[in-house]
């Protein structure tokens, strides 16, 4: 049965990418979570999926000169100040508010929720077992050379984070050799999709354990052809109950959703 992978938390039911989507997550019992690493101003590392702070904060309310509110162009401090709650509260960005789903208490405690730091991340996950993936996300050129890598392993040591807890991904593969090199108990997930070079040629020797591929690159029949030579495969974003159950009778090794207590229901 294929692992439910929360993606960027449980985000049809709590704001992305924040520890209350990562509680949720847990509540409607994922396997594990999904999040995103990015770098601020002065190398703090939070949660956040885009480049921009703006579509999942009040930037644009608090700091209206600084478009396009790149979070690379802001200090951790200026980033924590933000409500990453309230957006959630006022786009119902999957319908779920308006379905009844989430009731006025748990809506009332999203207000003001703060884009977390990877520490706050690290510790929900080392304090639940709570298993978590850690993509590590493209940096703009400012900061190309920092090193996000190292960061991260060491923030994983210095919390005693159990490291059968952690997986990292990132479509740059580079990195994921690098974790390799300075941590080979870590999980690595090769990121693919993202660019028109499409997937590999799965007949050929692949680099990797593990592929992170988008859901509309890949069909039956190959993920059949890949996990028979054992390679595992995650796919996303899959939100639909058909998809789900196909991929999961073909073998995927998991699937990240924005529905996980749809998949909860479904595959369990």
């Amino acid at each position: 049965m294929a692992l439910i992978i929360a993606h960027r938390g449980a985000r049809s039911l709590a704001p992305e990418n924040t520890l209350a989507a990562a509680r949720t997550a847990r509540e409607v019992d994922s396997d594990l979570w999904e999040t995103d690493v990015t770098v601020t101003k002065g190398g703090g590392l939070v949660l956040l999926h885009d480049k921009s702070l703006a579509r999942t904060t009040d930037v644009r309310d608090r700091f209206p000169d600084r478009g396009p509110w790149h979070c690379s162009d802001f200090t951790l401090d200026e980033v924590r100040s933000l409500d990453a709650g309230s957006w959630f509260m006022k786009t119902d960005p999957f319908g779920r508010i308006a379905a009844g789903e989430i009731g006025e208490e748990g809506l009332s405690a999203y207000r003001n929720e703060k884009v977390p730091t990877l520490r706050e991340a690290l510790q929900l996950t080392r304090d639940t077992s709570f298993p978590v993936n850690l993509e590590l996300k493209r940096l703009p050129p400012a900061l190309e050379g920092f090193p996000i890598v190292e960061q991260v392993l060491e923030m994983i040591d210095t919390l005693a984070v159990d490291q059968g807890l952690v997986s990292i991904s990132s479509f740059h593969h580079e990195w994921l050799r690098e974790v390799q090199r300075r941590t080979p108990s870590i999980a690595v997930q090769a990121l693919i999709g993202d660019s028109e070079a499409g997937p590999p040629d799965w007949r050929e020797p692949l680099e990797f354990g593990t592929y992170n591929v988008r859901s509309t690159l890949i069909d039956e029949g190959q993920i059949r052809l890949v996990t028979q030579r054992g390679i595992s495969l995650n796919l996303f974003t899959v939100n639909e109950t058909e998809d789900m159950l196909r991929f999961d009778r073909a073998g995927a090794a998991g699937l990240f959703t924005d529905f996980p207590q749809r998949a909860v229901k479904l595959l369990r």
